[in-house]
């Protein structure tokens, strides 16, 4: 029996480089549980800046024309590993950035370890691997500190290797299609340039079941109707049951759980007809986001939800230049000297930061993944019953109720 899945990954790598170490094993099977003085001082508040960013990110990136896919919890944690080799004004406007004002180094990296090890470990039945690794040229000597604090607290795989080889990209490609399950297969285009010296490399993958699964029997072609006019057939799945709902004068909005436990799920917000997906993109915020949350009551109803497959790939470096962080890709004004101490500060600057995520929706769940990569160089109306077809443009989220952590977040303009 084929059980397909609900997936998603993600991918996300961040490129050092230089203007004009040691090796270890770099797959984390089973996460070992963290001290209870950590887990204990989790706090969802420092944990909540990851999502005021992904809300950000997202309203940089939407076009309104494309689907999108992003990953907040992939790109912010690749980006912390980054902030802890930063310093002076590079680490002043990545804390603007990254929405981490006021918050001290220690306790990002004792939170952020929690928030791994609690998103790891959230349900038997839901899958959800969050894999980190720093490649470093061979020849440079990096700040052990640094090291030592992205292994410790972002269990990162540290490896050494001669980016000068034919088979450099080919070998970090492979790690990541490794532990993406094979849904990203590159994000390094080779040859690497010769003043690159690191690739710090965030992957996540997600596969959950639904709690209430989908009957494909039930599934039927049916039009889905495009934003800019026309319409485009797709398979439509449909089910009747009792779920946490939502119902404005702007939107419908349904909580659709994955697993046993129903701590991780998929919101899907479809927009008023009259309102559209860009006017609700509009009002699309962290306070507001966490406002709808408390308002979602437990309604019976029908959903019918597209099956869709979608990839999404995307340079973050103009973005994030534009969200604040320009300094830090400015190769004479970056300062990341708690990285490569042994380099002048001003000679090591953020060069590109690539994002690539996939999602696969069917009647049985979720599989996506995400990848990131930094190169250096309101008041709900009654229901008794809700009938929500999900056939024009709308939003989607995939959250962790208790972290709060947003783990995806997307629109579909064509599900097809």
């Amino acid at each position: 029996m084929n059980h397909h899945k609900y997936l998603i990954v993600c991918f996300l790598v961040i490129c050092l480089a230089l203007s004009g170490c040691a090796s270890s094993a770099l797959n984390v099977a089973v996460m070992p549980k963290p001290p209870d003085s950590i887990l204990n001082a989790f706090q969802k508040a420092v944990a909540d800046c990851n999502n005021r960013f992904g809300f950000d990110l997202y309203a940089e990136l939407v076009d309104g024309k494309d689907n999108l896919l992003i990953s907040p919890a992939s790109v912010a944690l690749a980006l912390a590993m980054t902030y802890n080799g930063s310093e002076a004004e590079t680490k002043d406007a990545m804390a603007r950035t990254l929405k981490i004002e006021g918050i001290d180094l220690d306790t990002l990296n004792r939170n952020n370890l929690a928030l791994l090890y609690f998103l790891r470990t959230a349900d038997p039945k839901v899958r959800l691997e969050i894999a980190n690794s720093l490649w470093m040229r061979d020849g440079y000597e990096f700040d052990s500190e640094f090291l030592a604090r992205n292994q410790e607290f972002y269990l990162a795989g540290l490896e050494t290797l001669d980016f000068g080889r034919d088979d450099a990209a080919d070998t970090i490609n492979a790690w990541v299609e490794d532990n993406t399950h094979g849904l990203i297969d590159q994000i390094i285009e080779g040859p690497i340039h010769p003043l690159t010296i690191m690739f710090l490399i965030n992957a996540v993958y997600f596969q959950g079941t639904w709690t209430d699964r989908f009957s494909k029997e039930a599934t039927q072609e049916r039009p889905f109707y495009k934003a800019g006019g026309g319409e485009v057939p797709v398979p439509m799945m449909n089910r009747t049951g009792d779920y946490d709902y939502l119902e404005t004068p702007d939107f419908q909005a349904i909580r659709l759980p994955y697993g046993e436990e129903e701590r991780m799920a998929m919101y899907v917000f479809l927009p008023a007809e009259t309102l559209g997906l860009q006017g609700f993109e509009a009002s699309l915020t962290f306070e507001n986001w966490e406002n709808w949350l408390t308002g979602f009551q437990k309604t019976e109803g029908n959903i019918q939800l597209p099956r869709f497959t979608l990839e999404y790939e995307n340079s973050l470096k103009d973005t994030l230049k534009a969200m604040g962080m320009e300094i830090a890709f400015d190769p004479g004004k970056a300062n990341f000297h708690n990285m490569v101490p042994g380099i002048p500060s001003q000679n090591i600057y953020i060069a590109e930061v690539k994002h690539k995520t996939f999602i696969k929706v069917d009647e049985v769940g979720t599989e996506a993944a995400a990848a990131t990569s930094v190169e250096m160089r309101q008041e709900s109306m009654p229901v008794n019953f809700f009938n929500m077809k999900v056939d024009r443009p709308f939003f989607y989220a995939i959250h962790d109720r208790d972290t709060g952590a947003i783990l995806f977040m997307g629109s579909v303009q064509d599900p097809s």
